[in-house]
């Protein structure tokens, strides 16, 4: 029989059969190692326990600790055990698919009568009953014929379905979880038992079209989230409470930010606490960017096919973007237009007016640019998914030397930006080209060689994210972590050799003869949107003080204290902090609960000893103590309070 040779992690290598499973070799180390075994990677490929392997190869065995692997498998075998004993239960259910996805899986079912969350809990208890059964999981590969011919027999025709859509060079593989069986091509657990009974939970039930298509079948789609254990899984359930709590669209309700309404699908309606957020984070974006040697500009909202053409956003974008088409007086043809989905190709436009120096680069064009895409009905999230938005886009047009300077230019900029916005912690992913893409392989070599190496000489550690960068060029991805652990993308910055040889953006270099630009797309915030949702949910609307829309509550306790309330608000107004009166014939402790829901950082409270003394009872959102401050210390404290982090950066160092 031939031999095979496999390497080990730590660069040993050991010899045997061709065909032998990654359940033999674990076994060969020892009978401990077999029994904790879960999956195998070989030649960097994710591979079954029962799988052979018949080349010489690298081998490593996965087991509980490897996270990765072991959370996906968990999940992947908790979907197959759902369908099964949702088909012990309710043997006339049909099947579909079940794949994993982050923090756990669905599975689609068709069945008549709606899932109930009863239904939920006798599922979970069939599914523990048949983890603790430790049935072995088994697999084959069978023949198109077959797997067909086993699929009609047991009708279940979703599966007849799925066979015809999969190519037809591809090998079908069948997986059994004791006597139930699954169309999946792996790889999976040993046993039931190897997935954790008390680390699981179904979640919910939600309706779902069969392929995404609303003429077909509606079927109902089981949620469920999965871990190694009761301590993870709990963990993870206490992070989704907090969450609710914290959702924008909660909170943009209780504090009156913006509202949405179905006239204008994904288009937010600013309400003025809401808007007031908005412009103070864009003054502070705007005064960053101007310390930052960025020049400000404003590019049209409506722009001719011609220009997406040329730059490619037409062939390669043209889905997500808003058609408009107009009857032109005199013209035979309407023109046809679209709603600018981003800034990029109006900024060249720019760059090309008049003739650019070497001397002129880098230069730095900012815009607060209004876009629109289309996005599904389906996709849309509050503020956090919309069609209509405002990124804090700019584009660096600079020479391929500069690359690495401007990256790190940028890095420190963006750090400290976050930093102010208390988000102290974030990570880099580097994404590199798609399937689908502008430009030759040759460019697409030079833009990500000149990325990384810039990324590197920054001091940046990263990870890769295959295929997931523009379609005009690769990019970095700034991921940073909110108050309850969630990551959230929303910093950019791509190469681009692509989009100035597409739009002839040129500038004279010192040889005295012309050069391509290259361009650095760069974003810190993402849009204003999507970023003031991320800021609302990790600070549980519990604003920094400079962005709090309602930053100070001055409250009478009685009314002979109302004309100091007016007196106090005017006086906080003018040293320039956001303060409002409440003289209603309502109790402090009613007021107090109904502000503080509001997220009104700062209550003043003024009785009759107040006024006598010009003090105010300080109360802070969520402290229970209070103080008693003289007027003029208060005011002089929420003044240096109420200063932008940059403003008193610049205050300090006077």
């Amino acid at each position: 029989m031939a031999q095979i040779s496999l390497t080990f992690p730590d660069g040993n290598a050991r010899e045997y059969a061709a065909g032998v499973t990654p359940a033999e070799v674990a076994e060969s180390i020892s009978n401990s190692l077999k029994k904790k075994a879960i999956s195998a990677k070989v030649n960097g490929e994710h591979w079954d326990m029962q799988w052979p392997i018949n080349a010489d190869a690298s081998i490593a065995i996965h087991t509980m600790k490897d996270d990765e692997q072991a959370l996906e498998l968990i999940r992947h075998d908790a979907a197959h055990i759902m369908a099964r004993a949702v088909q012990a239960l309710w043997p006339d259910v049909k099947v579909t698919i079940g794949p994993v996805i982050k923090h756990g899986w669905y599975y689609d079912f068709d069945r008549t009568e709606p899932f109930t969350p009863e239904d939920l809990e006798t599922i979970e208890a069939k599914m523990k009953e048949i983890i603790n059964l430790r049935d072995p999981v088994r697999t084959e590969i069978w023949d198109r014929a077959r797997a067909v011919a086993f699929y009609e027999a047991n009708d279940e025709p979703y599966k007849v379905e799925l066979i015809a859509g999969i190519p037809g060079d591809e090998p079908l593989r069948m997986y059994w979880h004791g006597d139930w069986q699954d169309l999946c091509r792996g790889p999976h657990l040993q046993h039931t038992g190897q997935v954790p009974a008390d680390g699981f939970k179904l979640m919910n039930v939600a309706g779902a079209y069969w392929r995404g298509d609303s003429d077909r079948a509606m079927l109902q789609r089981i949620y469920g989230v999965g871990f190694r254990n009761r301590q993870e899984l709990k963990k993870h359930l206490t992070m989704l409470e907090e969450a609710a709590l914290r959702d924008h669209r909660k909170l943009g309700r209780e504090m009156d930010l913006y509202h949405m309404q179905e006239e204008a699908p994904g288009q937010v309606f600013w309400h003025p606490n809401g808007w007031l957020i908005y412009t103070q984070l864009q003054d502070y974006m705007r005064r960053m960017q101007t310390r930052g040697g960025y020049v400000e500009v404003n590019t049209p909202q409506v722009v001719d096919r011609k220009l997406w053409e040329a730059s490619g956003h037409w062939e390669k974008y043209q889905d997500h973007m808003f058609i408009v088409e107009v009857d032109e007086e005199h013209a035979r043809e309407k023109s046809v237009n679209a709603l600018k989905p981003m800034n990029c190709p109006c900024h060249v436009q720019i760059y090309n007016q008049g003739l650019k120096s070497y001397r002129d680069l880098p230069l730095r064009m900012a815009e607060f640019g209004s876009c629109n895409r289309y996005e599904p009905s389906g996709a849309l999230h509050g503020i956090m998914r919309v069609r209509g938005f405002v990124q804090d886009d700019a584009h660096i047009f600079c020479t391929e030397a500069q690359i690495e300077a401007e990256t790190k230019l940028f890095i420190e900029f963006l750090s400290e930006i976050y930093t102010d916005l208390g988000f102290e912690n974030f990570k880099v992913m580097f994404s590199d080209r798609p399937e689908t893409r502008a430009g030759s392989d040759e460019v697409w070599d030079k833009s990500e060689t000149a990325l990384m190496n810039a990324t590197k000489a920054a001091g940046l550690e990263f990870e890769l994210n295959p295929g997931e960068g523009a379609f005009y060029g690769p990019k970095l991805e700034f991921v940073l972590t909110d108050a309850i652990g969630r990551d959230w993308q929303c910093g950019t910055l791509q190469a681009d050799f692509v989009l100035p040889e597409r739009l002839d953006a040129n500038y004279v270099g010192e040889d005295g003869a012309k050069h391509r630009p290259v361009m650095l797309h760069r974003a810190t915030l993402g849009s204003f949107e999507r970023f003031i949702g991320i800021l609302i949910e990790s600070h549980a609307g519990k604003l920094p003080f400079w962005l709090a829309p309602r930053q100070v509550v001055v409250a009478s306790i009685v009314s002979d204290g109302d004309d100091f309330v007016h007196e106090v608000v005017e006086i906080l107004r003018a040293a320039g902090v956001r303060a409002e009166a409440d003289i209603r014939n309502e109790k402090i402790n009613y007021k107090v609960r109904e502000h503080s829901l509001g997220k009104v950082p700062v209550i003043l409270a003024i009785g009759q000893r107040e006024v006598e003394q010009r003090n105010v009872t300080l109360r802070r959102l969520g402290q229970k103590q209070t103080q008693v401050v003289a007027l003029d210390d208060v005011v002089n404290a929420l003044t240096l309070e109420a200063l932008a982090p940059d403003i008193k950066r610049a205050k300090d160092a006077s």
